[in-house]
């Protein structure tokens, strides 16, 4: 039986990287041993750290103003970490916040310093993402959550800030789709959803933003001692790496982000003409100009036909399709990886389910 991974994080992976990484497992390229047993100062993987760092930079169009990074500890530590470099005492960083991941930002950075929420949808339930924006005056930084995973909503396109430095979490949809990436001084992402295995967390940094973080910090919390080891201040996660920098180069081999986002746009649309044929029987939670074309997110009339749901649907193959356990309902997560050929199945699961059940 075929399986369909619809899991949020860690995710699918592109059945051709796994491939390689399982014929090269044992003996990376000659060297007789794995690169798991490969030292982080030896060539090869200096050789892995530099290109992944010039795929990724190449794919999402940033130049010389700009470092990547390779970190541990996920978004989650990225919370702290910048608010830790960036909001200096006296100052206020202002956040915008769209669902349960923008609320765990605040959260952090509020242990830190003085913040201010520019914006939130919170009265919604996190149905959409926010209206106007209201910034305070001179603040560090602003932070946005492209896309929230729990709540399926993302922002269609960047919100303007001005000139204030834009910060943002992108770990569910980063390299998902062409956006301008110069509209950031800085963006993080755990790899695990679009663009590799858990272990790894990309930063994308603008050098000028880099050089305002405080000086005073502990050498492994501060994001100028990762450029200026490029990354390899401490170990890093080096398979964690190698797997990125081959996901990379297959995301460049489909056509990069233009591409990429015309296959991710296909996949979600299957799913989401599933719901809206329903007659209700789906009830999407995101309203339609905030869908996310990552995370598809809907209830069903009872929390029992949910559960039926989930096991029917594994019983066929279909996996990962519960809801987060904070919010229930069902979640189909449709990252970079996933083939098209699975939602289509989705779709028709769907369609079947609610015709025996409606």
């Amino acid at each position: 039986m075929a399986i369909h991974n619809f899991n949020p994080g860690p995710a699918v992976l592109p059945r051709v990287v796994l491939e390689r990484v399982q014929a090269e497992l044992l003996d990376y390229h000659g060297r007789g041993m794995s690169i798991l047993e490969m030292s982080h100062r030896s060539k090869e993987y200096e050789a892995i750290n530099a290109s992944a760092e010039v795929r990724f930079k190449a794919l999402m169009g940033l130049d010389d103003d700009y470092r990547v990074l390779f970190m541990q500890g996920g978004a989650s530590t990225q919370f702290a970490m910048v608010a830790l470099n960036f909001l200096t005492p006296g100052a206020v960083a202002d956040y915008v916040v769209s669902g349960s991941w923008g609320e765990k930002a605040l959260e952090e950075a509020r242990r830190i310093g003085r913040t201010a929420v520019a914006a939130s949808s919170a009265e919604s339930n996190y149905r959409r993402v926010p209206g106007e924006i209201r910034l305070s005056e001179q603040p560090a930084y602003v932070h946005i959550t492209t896309n929230e995973t729990i709540q399926g909503v993302q922002w269609p396109t960047i919100p303007p800030v001005g000139d204030v430095p834009l910060v943002a979490d992108m770990s569910s949809d980063v390299l998902s789709r062409p956006l301008d990436a110069s509209r950031f001084a800085l963006f993080y992402a755990g790899a695990q959803k679009n663009i590799g295995p858990a272990g790894v967390t990309t930063v994308g940094i603008r050098q000028s933003f880099m050089q305002q973080a405080r000086a005073d910090l502990p050498a492994i919390f501060s994001y100028k001692t990762y450029a200026k080891n490029n990354s390899l201040y401490n170990t890093p996660p080096v398979f964690a790496v190698y797997m990125l920098d081959l996901v990379l180069e297959w995301i460049a081999g489909l056509g990069g982000l233009a591409a990429i986002a015309e296959r991710n746009a296909r996949k979600a649309a299957l799913v989401y003409a599933a719901i809206d044929r329903s007659g209700g029987f789906y009830r999407g939670h995101a309203e339609p100009d905030s869908r996310s074309q990552m995370n598809v997110t809907f209830r069903l009339p009872e929390e029992a036909l949910e559960k039926q749901f989930v096991s029917e649907a594994q019983a066929e193959g279909l996996v990962g399709l519960a809801g987060h356990r904070s919010v229930g309902g069902i979640r189909a997560s449709l990252y970079n990886a996933l083939e098209e050929q699975s939602c289509v199945v989705l779709a028709q699961f769907m369609d079947a389910f609610a015709a025996k059940h409606g």
